[in-house]
C-alpha cells in the first residue's frame, strides 16, 4: 500500500471514530444544560446556584487543561481520547446515581468527571482533526464533525424533555427517569472508549508523542499573539452559547417570551441546537468558499443583534430570536480553533492546551448570568452574554489579513 493510500485508510478510520465522539459529546452537554431548569424547579434553587451546574462541568478545563495536554503529548492522541471516553462514562452513570439521590455535591462531583473526560477530547480530538489531512480543509473539516456534534445536542433535549424537565414546578419525577438520557450516553461512551483503546495504535508515526521540549513549545504558545486572541474568542463565545443554552428552558417560560410550559419550552431548545446543527453543515460548504475569518466576523456580528431582539422583543418574535442564536453560533468554535491554532505539530499540544483553558469561560459566564438573573431578572441579564460576541468579532477582524488566513482560504 503507497504511503498516500496508507494515510487516506488512516484518516477515514479516524474520522468515522471522531463522528461518535463528536455525537455524543454534544448529546451530554446538551442534556446536561437541561439539568439547570430540572434542579431549579424540581430542588427549589435559584438561577445563581444552579448556574453552579455549568461552573462544575467547566471548571475542569482551567485545571486539568495543562496536565491532559502533558498526557496527549507524550501518549498521543488515540490513547488519550481512550481514557477521555471512559472517564466521561464513569460521570454519567455517577450522575445518575447524583440525580436519583438528589444529592447535589454528588451530582457536582459527576460533572466535574464529565468535564475532565471532555477536556482529554477537546484536547485531543479537535487538535489531530485539525492536522490529520489537507491543512486548508481542517476549518471545513471540524465544521462538519460539529454538524454531527450539534446532531447529538438536538436529540439530547428531544429525549431530556420528557426525562429530565418536571412537568410542573415543584413535580417530582421517577428517579429512574434520567437513567435514560445519562445511561444511553454512558454505554456509547464506554464502546468508544473500547474502539479508541483498539486503534490506539492507528497514528503510529503521525502523533509520535511530546515535542523536543514541551514546556518551551508552551511558553511560545503563551507569546503566540493569534494564539492569545483566539483564547480569548473562545473563552467569550462557549460563555455565551452554554449560559444562553442553560437558561433558554427558562427564558421561554418567561411571559415575556409567550410563557411555555416547561415540558414544551425545553423541547424548544432543540431549534437552537438544531440551528447550529444546520448552520455547521452550511458552514462547512460555505469554507470551501468563504474565507473563514471573514464567515467568522459575520455570524460574530449577527448573534449580539439576536440577543438584543430576544431581551428588548416580547412574545414569539422574542423567542425564536434567541432561538436563532444558534444558527449563528454554529461555525464560531471550530473556526476560531482552527485560526488560532499553532500550524506546527510540535506546539499543537500546547497550543490546544491553551484554547482549551479558555473553554472556561463556559463555567464562568453562566454564574456571572445567573446571579445577575438572580438580582436584575433573567431577561435583562442576558445582555452579558450577548456581549460576549463582541470579542469573537474583534478576534475574526483581526484575523482576516494574516497568513495563517490565508493559507487557510480555499478559492473555488
Amino acid at each position: 500500500m503507497s504511503p498516500d493510500a496508507a494515510h487516506d485508510r488512516i484518516a477515514a478510520r479516524l474520522f468515522r471514530l471522531s463522528l461518535g465522539v463528536f455525537f455524543i459529546g454534544g448529546f451530554v452537554a446538551s442534556s446536561v444544560s437541561l439539568l439547570v431548569p430540572r434542579v431549579r424547579l424540581a430542588w427549589g434553587l435559584g438561577y445563581g446556584e444552579a448556574g453552579a451546574i455549568q461552573f462544575a462541568s467547566f471548571s475542569s478545563y482551567l485545571v486539568f487543561a495543562i496536565p491532559v495536554a502533558a498526557f496527549v503529548g507524550r501518549r498521543g492522541y488515540m490513547r488519550a481520547s481512550a481514557v477521555g471516553l471512559a472517564v466521561m462514562a464513569m460521570g454519567c452513570a455517577l450522575l445518575i446515581v447524583g440525580l436519583g439521590g438528589q444529592r447535589y455535591a454528588t451530582l457536582l462531583s459527576a460533572l466535574l468527571c464529565i468535564a475532565t473526560g471532555a477536556t482529554f477530547l477537546q484536547i485531543a480530538g479537535n487538535n489531530v482533526m485539525a492536522m490529520v489531512g489537507d491543512p486548508r480543509r481542517a476549518a471545513a473539516r471540524l465544521n462538519l464533525l460539529q454538524g454531527f456534534n450539534s446532531l447529538g445536542t438536538v436529540v439530547g433535549p428531544l429525549i431530556g424533555a420528557t426525562t429530565l424537565i418536571p412537568a410542573t414546578p415543584g413535580g417530582r419525577d421517577s428517579a429512574a427517569s434520567p437513567a435514560l438520557s445519562f445511561g444511553f450516553a454512558a454505554l456509547v461512551l464506554a464502546a468508544l472508549a473500547w474502539g479508541f483503546a483498539r486503534d490506539r495504535d492507528l497514528l503510529r508515526g503521525l502523533d509520535s508523542g511530546a515535542p523536543a521540549s514541551l514546556g518551551g513549545a508552551w511558553r511560545f504558545a503563551l507569546r503566540d499573539r493569534r494564539l492569545q486572541g483566539g483564547a480569548i474568542a473562545i473563552f467569550a463565545y462557549v460563555g455565551a452559547e452554554v449560559t444562553i443554552g442553560a437558561l433558554l428552558t427558562d427564558f421561554l417560560m418567561t411571559p415575556h417570551a409567550a410563557g411555555w410550559p416547561p415540558v414544551v419550552a425545553a423541547r424548544l431548545v432543540a431549534l437552537y441546537w438544531g440551528g447550529a446543527m444546520v448552520g455547521r453543515f452550511v458552514g462547512a460548504a460555505l469554507l470551501r468558499h468563504v474565507p473563514p475569518a471573514r464567515l467568522l466576523a459575520m455570524a460574530a456580528a449577527i448573534a449580539p443583534g439576536l440577543v438584543l431582539c430576544a431581551v428588548m422583543g416580547s412574545g414569539w418574535p422574542a423567542a425564536a430570536a434567541l432561538l436563532a442564536v444558534g444558527l449563528v453560533n454554529s461555525i464560531m468554535y471550530p473556526t476560531i480553533y482552527v485560526l488560532a491554532l499553532p500550524p506546527q505539530a510540535d506546539r499543537a499540544p500546547a497550543g490546544g492546551m491553551v484554547l482549551c483553558v479558555a473553554v472556561v469561560g463556559g463555567a464562568i459566564v453562566p454564574l456571572l448570568t445567573g446571579l445577575l438573573a438572580d438580582r436584575l431578572g433573567l431577561v435583562p441579564a442576558l445582555l452579558l452574554p450577548g456581549l460576549c460576541y463582541l470579542p469573537v468579532l474583534g478576534f475574526a477582524l483581526i484575523s482576516r489579513q494574516s497568513a495563517h488566513e490565508l493559507a487557510l482560504t480555499i478559492s473555488s
